[in-house]
């Protein structure tokens, strides 16, 4: 590394030249993914000493965020009992400490308590750790699960017996975690990774066997990935690959784990649909015969490939038909129409049908944990803006709700200090954009507030309008949050997905800068206080539309964020590469090299002012490598031509999901929460 300027780190230019379509890309900082080269962790330590000094004067702020961040959470915490297989199941939590307490009764909840794992003892020993995939054997003796001392979502299953609290000798390396146990009790399938860590091999292990295990499975389409489960019937072990735009299942008697896994229907490009068995019949959720929103099909266990299905929830062009789950009495689907979430219920008799009812202008609402049939309780989780998670039964028959458990803000919430609405922006093409946004009402002032403006729009994935207690120590100190529903999520369906990736992800990005444009127009912000957030592919979004519009923002934060798109989506030696080319397209195909090119963040980065800038990363990403957002911010420290700040913070210890634990992850956030708010020259 050399440092010519005293100000701030400078890496070392060394040209690499990368050629495709005739077409010459020079990266002068290609050699920062060699984390093996001391002179990278001289860099990225020299960067995080940099933003340290830097933001020296905010350090009683940072620790005084943290704990009141902290101080909100409820330390002797416990979740909300379930039921399976004759015990009662909770995870809880002890004051001080960082990790869970996994737990269970027997019979009934007044029964002794008898802890299954507790994390903190293991946890104590190693900077990161975290545990995954917990499965109990059916004659509930023995737990299954997966551990991760690195931060890189590679896990190593392990076995308990739960009688005697011995480990077993049998390990598992290179897995995801999980575990899917057969009727046998001693026999498992597990999912192993490959050297891009996709989920590419299912594995048969008998416990104290010391034979090799067997492979049961090998996905040989790069494009995909796959897993093991058992169904909620307990009568099926499962497999199932999937990709971007198609799915695959496979089936075998829980009975008889040597068996031979039969298939439900074969894969074809643009088949989507999942499966749950109930009864005498296959379940299917499907995007079949154009049905883009999907529908609900149902198949003789014997008769399961495509020209049996039988349509049992046609497709609607206003509805998304977004989960189900299933009981003995009774189907409830999970659906969505005009951004918001329905849950209906219906017998299977159809003799009763019926919709919940939500009052809140936005809110989030979705299935819970429901692992038994034969029960006439849904549990679901309920939340908005305004009002703090809540785990609901509710009594399908007699359609009453029981609160079992209301998240508790430590220190008091009172959810009418603060005000939650939904607005429209109009996008550059016509498309009206939802917003959902909160505030806290006696701050709120009419020539417009700071404002955070949080996005993502990528995989289809749904940024739902929760409670954060966390963002409390925003609302409180007189900011406005803003959730943008762009497209590249399925808030308006199936659709808003569709229109916002591939050839069409530039709408990702027009509707973030259009939300940003109306929260301006409206007077809830200016372009001197309005601030941009997003993570992963939403960093992705923060680097285009930086790109893009740079004056509509004070700052931003771009947390892990995926911005050397070309390069990276040409190697498939990194994970996900290939199983992404339908998300993004693939630059193989110069149509898609040229456009993934033309939005880019690290390719566009030109000479000009852009707003100011923290950007995060961890040294152990596995979803996100470190060497993207570092790349980036030495890019830009050559281009940028304004004075504004631009920090790396790089967690030497973690990965794409940042520390483990409960509170230490806060630390973070309150750094983040710093940085805006020395932006707006609030420092208490």
């Amino acid at each position: 590394m050399q440092k010519t300027d005293i100000r701030f780190p400078l890496a070392e230019k060394i040209a690499q030249s990368l050629s495709i379509h005739e077409d010459d890309r020079i990266d002068d900082y290609f050699w920062l993914r060699d984390r093996e080269n001391p002179k990278v962790i001289e860099y990225l330590n020299a960067e995080n000493t940099f933003r340290e000094s830097e933001m020296k004067d905010t350090e009683e702020l940072q620790e005084n965020l943290f704990q009141e961040i902290k101080g909100r959470i409820k330390q002797d915490d416990a979740s909300v009992p379930y039921h399976k297989n004759g015990y009662w199941y909770y995870v809880r939590f002890e004051e001080g400490k960082e990790h869970a307490i996994y737990c269970r009764k027997k019979g009934q909840l007044s029964a002794d308590e008898e802890i299954m794992m507790d994390v903190n003892i293991e946890a104590a020993k190693h900077s990161y750790y975290q545990v995954a995939g917990m499965s109990v054997s059916p004659d509930n003796k023995l737990l299954a699960f997966g551990e991760d001392k690195v931060s890189r979502r590679i896990y190593t299953l392990r076995f308990k017996n739960l009688e005697t609290g011995e480990i077993l000798e049998d390990e598992i390396t290179n897995t995801t975690g999980g575990a899917a146990w057969a009727n046998d009790n001693s026999t498992i399938f597990y999912t192993a990774k490959d050297e891009t860590l996709r989920p590419n091999k299912v594995y048969r292990h008998k416990l104290g066997n010391n034979a090799e295990d067997v492979e049961i499975y090998h996905e040989a389409d790069e494009t995909f990935v796959c897993g093991a489960y058992r169904s909620k019937s307990q009568s099926y072990i499962m497999i199932a690959s999937g990709s971007t735009v198609s799915n695959e299942y496979r089936y075998l008697d829980a009975n008889n784990p040597e068996g031979e896994f039969k298939i439900i229907q074969p894969r074809v490009r643009d088949l989507e649909y999942s499966v749950a068995h109930f009864g005498e019949f296959w379940y299917i959720l499907t995007n079949a015969d154009k049905a883009t929103n999907f529908k609900l099909m149902r198949a003789p266990l014997a008769k399961t490939t495509k020209e049996n299905w039988e349509e049992i929830i046609p497709h609607r062009p206003n509805v998304y038909l977004e989960n189900l789950e299933i009981f003995k009495e009774y189907l409830v689907t999970e659906e969505r129409e005009n951004g918001l979430t329905r849950i209906r219920i219906k017998r299977w008799d159809g003799s009763d049908e019926h919709y919940m009812e939500f009052d809140e202008e936005t809110y989030t609402a979705g299935i819970g944990n429901n692992p038994e049939f034969d029960s006439q309780t849904l549990r679901y989780g309920y939340s908005s803006l305004t009002t703090p998670s809540s785990v609901i039964d509710y009594d399908m028959e007699f359609r009453k709700k029981q609160v079992m458990k209301q998240q508790e803000v430590v220190g008091g919430h009172n959810p009418e200090e603060y005000h939650a609405e939904r607005i429209w922006a109009t996008a550059a093409d016509g498309t009206k954009v939802p917003m959902s946004l909160v505030y806290k009402k006696s701050l709120k002032k009419a020539e417009g507030n700071p404002t955070l403006l949080y996005g993502y729009g990528s995989y289809g994935i749904t940024v739902d309008p929760g409670f954060s207690a966390t963002r409390l120590s925003l609302l409180d100190r007189g900011f406005v949050f803003v959730i943008a529903h762009i497209r590249g999520g399925q808030y308006l369906g199936r659709q808003w997905y569709e229109d916002g990736k591939m050839l069409k992800k530039k709408n990702t990005f027009t509707d973030f800068i259009a939300c940003a444009e109306k929260l301006i127009e409206d007077k809830y912000t200016t372009t001197e206080h309005l601030y941009a957030m997003g993570g992963s592919a939403g960093g992705l979004l923060m680097g285009a539309v930086m790109n893009m519009r740079p004056d509509l923002f004070n700052g931003m934060i771009a947390a892990v964020p995926f911005v050397d798109v070309v390069t990276t989506m040409l190697d498939t030696t990194i994970p996900l590469t290939t199983g992404e080319y339908d998300e993004w397209g693939n630059p193989n195909d110069r149509d898609y090299y040229d456009y993934i090119k033309s939005y880019s963040p690290y390719d566009n980065v030109e000479e000009k002012d852009y707003p100011s800038l923290l950007i995060t990363t961890g040294i152990n990403d596995s979803q996100v490598q470190y060497w993207e957002p570092a790349k980036w911010v030495a890019k830009l420290r050559t281009k940028k031509k304004d004075k504004n700040p631009l920090y790396l913070y790089t967690n030497m210890d973690t990965g794409h999901s940042g520390a483990s634990g409960r509170f230490e992850a806060y630390r973070e956030t309150a750094m983040e929460y710093a940085f805006l708010l020395k932006l707006e020259g609030i420092l208490k």
